[in-house]
């Protein structure tokens, strides 16, 4: 019988052949975290005594959540985890404005076939490229990066393939919210699900990151994307690389599966206050709304901006709206092309390289009694802001044609 993807990772992290449902231990490939947990994960080092790393070419440390620091208690955790990145010779360190850590680990580091684990919960982005990856908890993190092991219980693989090509205004953010309205949030817990993508043009990495990046809410250990020309593209265009997939054989038996037919999909949202409270657009156009946010490491993608500044150059925001490209490498591109002097002129905020108002952090946050679009990954009650707003999910056309007309709006009209 052949092997899936997660086997064949698995097998060669821990040396041994592994099942569904074995613990077992293993080597892990790319570690990381970001301020906001990052020094929760050194604390944890110091109280053991061992603050060190045990590979500095498979480690990385971002600020993100908190960056630029909105308050001093901010600051002094930043500065607390320079003095760290100083002490343990961290060799790929990105101070504020670099970017969102998961979108550093997707266009730098993260390869097909890699174990990645990092001290958060998005990690499961850069399974987009077909690694392995997830959040761990502190005192998990710290263990790995002392040693460069973890222990785990082998997840069920579970086979999703998406079908066909998508149609105007829609995209990966659409597929994830689909299958989080069949599945419900955690409904595919304890099992790794390998995306097979039909036609690979036709769902670019973009749109793979999102899907990988809420895999999470659908309770999965892993979301990763089967490596193929698409993958390929994506990493000697971002790095030079040339590199040779790891895929699944073709008689791998998995514990069940769906398939996605994107023809079949219209735009999407997740209203209040939960990710499988999801409805499609006719079900919510017209509702006012007075603030949306374009940005996280869900969304905050070129093709997300570029969406964007495409509608938004039709007028001026009627909703206050904030944009944050994920990176400072986006955000140099975005403005290169127009983009950004699009959104500004529009009556947007702009920055880039920050988490801001996604976990309630600053840039942007939701007020009493108001209702707000973000592109980002959570909308439980009070994740970005006050508990009394409320907060819908979509992807960035539906945000930005939403920020035009001050109302949930169907983008398709202007993607035509």
């Amino acid at each position: 019988m052949g092997l899936t993807l997660t086997e064949k990772i698995l097998n060669r992290a821990s040396g041994q052949s592994v099942s569904p449902g074995d613990v077992v231990e293993i080597n892990v490939d790319l570690a990381a975290f970001h301020d906001l947990t990052g020094y929760h994960v050194v604390e944890v080092m110091e109280k053991m005594g061992k603050v060190r790393i045990w590979d500095v070419n498979k480690f990385v440390l971002a600020f993100d959540h908190l960056a630029p620091p909105p308050t001093e208690r901010a600051a002094e955790i930043q500065v607390g985890l320079r003095k760290f990145a100083k002490t343990a010779s961290v060799k790929f360190f990105h101070d504020v404005g670099d970017g969102i850590l998961h979108q550093l680990l997707l266009d730098q580091y993260a390869l097909p076939g890699q174990v990645v684990m990092a001290a958060d919960s998005h990690t499961t982005t850069v399974g987009a490229v077909g690694a392995f990856a997830q959040g761990l908890g502190a005192s998990d993190v710290a263990a790995i990066v002392i040693t460069g092991k973890t222990w785990m219980v082998a997840p069920e693989p579970f086979r999703i393939r998406v079908l066909g090509k998508p149609g105007p205004g829609i995209y990966g953010k659409d597929v994830v919210l689909h299958l989080l309205g069949v599945f419900k949030a955690e409904g595919l817990n304890g099992k790794s699900a390998e995306f097979f993508v039909e036609d690979p043009g036709a769902f670019p990495m973009d749109y793979r990151a999102t899907v990988s990046n809420m895999g999470i809410e659908l309770g999965l250990d892993a979301a990763m994307f089967v490596p193929d020309s698409e993958t390929v593209r994506h990493i000697k265009e971002k790095r030079g690389v040339e590199i040779k997939p790891v895929t699944p054989d073709p008689d791998a038996r998995y514990v069940d599966g769906y398939d996605v037919e994107l023809n079949k999909l219209e735009p999407l949202v997740a209203a209040p206050h939960s990710v499988d409270n999801v409805k499609s657009i006719s079900e919510v156009e017209g509702l006012d709304v007075d603030y949306v946010f374009i940005g996280s490491c869900t969304n905050g993608r070129l093709s997300d901006i570029e969406v964007a500044a495409k509608i938004l150059r039709n007028g001026r925001v009627r909703s206050r709206c904030v944009a944050i490209p994920a990176s400072r490498e986006i955000y140099i591109k975005a403005s290169e092309l127009g983009y950004i002097d699009t959104l500004v002129r529009a009556g947007c905020v702009v920055t880039y390289g920050t988490c801001g108002p996604c976990l309630g952090g600053h840039f942007g946050l939701v007020g009493p009694g108001e209702v707000a679009i973000s592109t980002g990954s959570r909308n439980f009650r009070g994740r970005m802001g006050s508990s009394e707003g409320r907060v819908y999910l979509a992807n960035a056309a539906v945000a930005a044609a939403t920020a035009l007309n001050g109302k949930f709006t169907d983008p398709r009209k202007y993607l035509t």
